[in-house]
């Protein structure tokens, strides 16, 4: 469990501060216009008792003009002031709104990918956006009518001891069992309302995920047993919402009998008191009016002590994400390179990932290796040896468990992140896009964003498909690109990668997905980017290796061996077994998957 999920209410609440401040003035003068019309009308009853005293009691009819006028003013005085309470809250409170989804966002990008590995997606999307809405509504809505409501109970419960204190103690005394029931409530209500929330998360993850795999559920006739397990976590979220529904339901049946059970009591004892000549007339109508005034804010305890443990649920989980710790930054002393060549230096460097019990095996052991400037290495290595982790050590996309990543002998983590990545630039074999023009995709990173740019990133990773493509490099991909094959988005990858124009880059197998034409005529491309350019490029296929100055092989978490292809096929029996094991999967992935080239024919 969360250590925020430990906080009194109270205390998670008022973390919201941090964003709520800049809207506080307008929030506090909201309130006190909510007073002010719980106020005026709690002002209507007194008038009501001098008319009936007046009128009936001693049969003045003049008094009931004024008195209506009087009452008829303070009538549009509250609805004025309940609209001067709404126009001043609502608009502060878009912009918390706005301010909340900014910082979640913001935190999430800074974020580390460890902390994306373990979070589903759902429930990073409904924290940053059901979770900050509901947040919105109890700041615009729920805070303010707590604060009013319990202000107009103080002073009604004054009012109704000075009219008659008999009755008014009968009154309190008959309502404050609502009072325990509602702490009764907030034990059980605040543990559905997380657990209903966090289930919404999962419900989101799971229509996030079939959406995405849609293909693969269709191609394996899967989408009956998804349907099955999307049916059996909604259900589970049906049952938390009964279990908030019952619950309200409880403390509902006691809001509305306790006090329709108290106003009875005090209709017979103010029948009585006032056949005995102790209540007048007049009094009798003040205080039940004043007591009608007082019913929906006794009533909205329920309402607004559910709101609140909604509010309070969201907010913990929204800080969960916020408070996360974000443990990749800038060293407190960046240094910085003036005049990078591309020098690439493992030395030492141990990895292991982030495990709960802290025992997670560690998947490199003590790396040490040189990249030269200009040089291309190929890394090679069975399925699961820790090369992919090992380029990913480049960027920092995770940190070092031990030794040390250097580039032109400066460690990457004293150098700023921002300039870390504008040194370095990934290609990855599972290539993402956005949903935006292939124009933006291809000059995400590019230091110069301009058609020259765009055309040689085009041209090195043989991406001219885009000119067929409706509106040419102006074409609107779609989410993730998966409307287009899976070659075209790794060479839109790849391409992306070469417009960053870095002085080393990182390619984890960017041509898996390429026919062996293509393959060629990329490789070919990249011949003329890698001649100025450091590059690591992790090789799934014996073809990908001939594009390196040098191999590394990585074996067990180690370095074992670094040459030219030829001399370790000549030297070295288990870079042989890795070759051979890496021509078998090649000839099975060209036998399952096809020709690329027929794919996009036929797309």
């Amino acid at each position: 469990m969360p250590a925020e999920s430990r906080l009194s209410t109270l205390a998670s609440l008022r973390r919201l501060l941090r964003f709520a401040r800049p809207a506080l003035p307008r929030l506090i003068a909201g309130i006190v216009a909510g007073i002010v019309a719980g106020l005026v009308a709690l002002a209507i009853p007194q008038v009501l008792e001098v008319l009936v005293d007046s009128a009936l009691g001693e049969g003045d009819r003049s008094a009931v003009l004024p008195a209506t006028l009087v009452i008829l003013g303070l009538g549009v005085l509250e609805a004025a002031a309940i609209l001067v309470r709404r126009w001043l809250i609502l608009t502060p409170n878009s912009h918390v709104e706005a301010s909340m989804r900014n910082a979640i966002y913001t935190h999430l990008q800074d974020l580390p990918v460890a902390f994306h590995d373990r979070w589903p997606s759902g429930q990073l999307l409904s924290r940053a956006v059901s979770d900050i809405s509901l947040v919105r509504r109890w700041l615009a809505f729920g805070v303010v009518l707590l604060v009013v409501n319990a202000v107009t109970v103080v002073v009604g419960a004054v009012l109704l001891f000075s009219i008659q204190p008999l009755l008014g103690l009968i009154f309190f005394l008959g309502s404050a069992p609502v009072w325990f029931i509602a702490v009764r409530f907030e034990r059980v209500y605040s543990v559905a309302a997380r657990r209903s929330q966090d289930q919404v998360g999962d419900l989101a993850t799971a229509v996030e995920e079939s959406v995405h795999g849609i293909r693969v559920l269709k191609a394996f006739g899967r989408g009956e047993f998804a349907q099955e397990k999307f049916e059996r976590q909604a259900e589970e979220l049906r049952g938390t919402e009964m279990e908030k529904a019952r619950a309200s339901a409880y403390i509902w049946r006691w809001l509305t009998l306790i006090p329709d059970g108290t106003l009875a009591l005090c209709l017979i004892g103010g029948v009585v008191l006032a056949a005995q000549g102790i209540f007048t007339p007049g009094e009798l109508v003040a205080f039940f009016a004043t007591a009608t005034v007082l019913r929906f804010p006794i009533e909205s305890i329920g309402f607004l002590l559910a709101f609140t443990l909604d509010a309070r649920n969201a907010t913990d989980r929204i800080f969960e994400v916020l408070e996360a710790p974000v443990d990749i930054t800038d060293s407190a002393n960046p240094a910085t390179i003036e005049d990078p060549r591309g020098r690439l230096e493992f030395r030492g460097t141990r990895f292991h990932y982030a495990d709960a019990d802290g025992d997670a095996p560690e998947l490199l052991r003590g790396i040490d290796l040189v990249i030269e400037p200009g040089e291309t290495i190929a890394l090679v290595g069975i399925t699961g040896s820790g090369k992919s982790t090992l380029t990913a050590l480049v960027p920092r996309l995770y940190d070092v468990s031990g030794g040390a990543v250097l580039i032109d002998g400066v460690d990457v983590r004293d150098l700023r992140l921002e300039e870390l990545r504008r040194l370095v630039a990934m290609a990855f074999e599972d290539a993402t896009l956005f949903s935006d023009t292939v124009r933006a995709n291809v000059l995400l990173g590019a230091p110069v964003a301009d058609d020259r740019a765009l055309a040689e990133a085009l041209d090195v990773a043989q991406a001219d498909f885009v000119q067929a493509l409706p509106n040419g490099v102006d074409t609107v991909i779609g989410e993730e690109g998966l409307s287009l094959s899976g070659g075209q988005r790794q060479r839109l990858a790849l391409a992306r990668a070469v417009a960053a124009a870095p002085r080393i880059l990182v390619l984890d197998d960017p041509l898996s997905a390429l026919d062996v034409d293509t393959e060629a005529r990329v490789e070919a491309g990249l011949r003329r980017v890698l001649g100025s350019t450091t590059a690591l490029i992790v090789a799934h296929r014996p073809s990908t290796v001939s594009l390196a100055d040098r191999v590394a092989l990585l074996d067990d978490g180690v370095i074992t061996a670094v040459g030219r292809h030829t001399e370790l096929l000549a030297t070295s029996e288990r870079y042989r077994y890795v070759i051979s094991s890496l021509e078998v999967e090649e000839r099975e992935r060209s036998l399952d998957e096809g020709d690329d080239e027929r794919e996009e024919v036929a797309s």
